[in-house]
């Protein structure tokens, strides 16, 4: 697999739309900065992180590259397999008595 950036395209024309993503986290900051439990500050600060996040995620080209059956089952067993262990992590666990 190979993994690429391009431009951001998240909002506005390609490469130079960043900053209006990054508005909502920039307001947030502020309005936590004037009043700590600004039910909105956090509002913006958490919407404009994950804005920023998605935008990322958005933003990469990713180009799977030739390969055989078995080599695929086994990547995507491991991802399956690791995805299980981290949910069975955040279970809640009984104490031992």
């Amino acid at each position: 697999m190979t993994v690429h950036t391009s431009f951001w395209r998240f909002f506005g024309t390609p490469g130079q739309s960043f900053g209006l993503t990054l508005l909502p986290l920039l307001v947030g900051v502020g309005a936590l900065f004037f009043n700590g439990g600004s039910a909105l500050g956090w509002t913006l600060l958490v919407g404009g992180v994950l804005l920023i996040l998605t935008g990322i995620l958005i933003n990469l080209d990713i180009y799977f590259q030739p390969t055989s059956l078995l080599n695929t089952i086994f990547m995507f067993g491991l991802i399956g397999g690791g995805i299980g262990l981290f949910a069975k992590g955040l279970r809640p666990h009984r104490p031992r008595s």
